[in-house]
């Protein structure tokens, strides 16, 4: 396992950043980068191999990994839902929202649909609760969502699938 030359390039300029000694400040935007690149999640040899070049121990990968939302452990759906559901979307009906994607698309929190078009996970605030309830796909956040607005989402992700294959 290794990044293409023109990552491996790249992580060698963010390491570049930092101190001697102080490599690990680079580790968040390196999961970035192993993530991308290696199929959209980090697998235990992707943050192994993190971890030997940032020169730290297996844990302390493991343990920024499993601490944010933003890293993904296991396989992922092309469109990957993740709904907040702290205290300002949950008064606005994020439960709600959850509970109809569930049963919508026929998954749990933390699971992906069987054809590996969609995940959904729960997030912890996403920074924008004048907009709630809401969630992030992709780069972008969906916001005051519906019933609705879930329907046409979920549409939208079809027919742009549809139309890439």
């Amino acid at each position: 396992m290794q990044f293409s030359e023109n990552t491996l390039q790249q992580v060698k300029e963010i390491i570049a950043r930092y101190p001697e000694g102080k490599h690990k400040s680079a580790l968040l935007p390196i999961l970035h980068m192993a993530q991308d690149e290696f199929g959209g999640w980090l697998d235990v040899p992707v943050m192994d191999y993190v971890a030997s070049l940032l020169k730290l121990e297996p844990i302390e990968v493991y343990e920024v990994a499993t601490f944010y939302s933003m890293y993904n452990l296991k396989p992922v759906g092309r469109y990957h839902f993740e709904v907040c559901h702290t205290g300002p979307c949950m008064v606005n009906g994020s439960d709600d929202i959850i509970a109809y994607i569930k049963n919508k698309l026929n998954i749990e929190v933390g699971e992906t649909t069987s054809d590996g078009m969609f995940t959904l996970k729960t997030v912890e605030c996403l920074g924008a609760c004048g907009y709630a309830p809401m969630m992030q796909l992709g780069k972008f956040y969906k916001e005051h969502l519906t019933k609705e607005k879930v329907d046409q989402i979920i549409d939208d992700c079809r027919k742009t699938a549809s139309l890439q294959n």
